[in-house]
């Protein structure tokens, strides 16, 4: 038995057992998607509005050949030459740190601002093109590991700066202190920041 359609097209109306007219409810299906893609759109921007950049980005970053624990002068737009490492990326030292000292960026910190290490079994950072080789040393860390340090500053990387010829961590207020790029005689350069 077909029950007959109301005249708008839906399905007319069919009687429950206690006798009242009962009409088919709509699917909520297309209201929970829609729920479901506002709140995906959503999840990629954090509470301050910030948008959240995934690491698996589609195009991996064009970075130079070198060993990370090589130590070059490379070149930034707005901040002329600077200290990079050997793929390229701008190095920085942290105000906090006492020159000719071990770091005092651990925790959070080292998170934030990835130490440039020695990897196991090397003992001594490589000088590349542009540095004083007599300028580059290395300073312990709490963990045993070796941290390359130059003109007696322990050296870090930002990672939003994810290819060569970007300081955007430059006079960045971040993790308790300011954080600066090197010219090539290892001294901090005190300019604004650079996008």
């Amino acid at each position: 038995m077909t029950r007959p359609a109301s005249l708008n097209g839906a399905p007319a109306a069919r009687r429950a057992p206690h006798g009242r007219s009962v009409r088919p409810r709509p699917l909520l299906a297309p209201a929970v998607l829609a729920a479901l893609l506002i709140g995906t759109a959503l999840a990629g921007c954090s509470s301050s509005g910030t948008a959240i950049t995934t690491p698996f980005a589609t195009h991996p970053p064009r970075l130079e050949n070198g060993p990370p624990y090589e130590v070059k002068v490379g070149t930034v737009h707005g901040l002329g030459r600077v200290l990079v490492d050997g793929q390229g990326l701008t190095l920085y030292l942290y105000s906090t740190d006492r020159r000719g000292a071990p770091s005092r960026c651990y925790g959070i910190c080292a998170v934030q601002w990835p130490p440039l290490v020695l990897p196991p079994g090397r003992s001594r950072p490589l000088a590349g093109p542009g540095v004083d080789a007599a300028l580059l040393g290395t300073e312990p860390r709490q963990d045993g590991s070796l941290q390359v340090a130059y003109n007696g500053w322990p050296l870090y990387l930002w990672p939003p700066d994810r290819v060569p010829g970007k300081a955007t961590g430059q006079a960045l207020t971040n993790a308790g202190g300011l954080w600066y790029v090197l010219d090539p005689a290892g001294n901090p350069v005190h300019t604004a920041s650079v996008a």
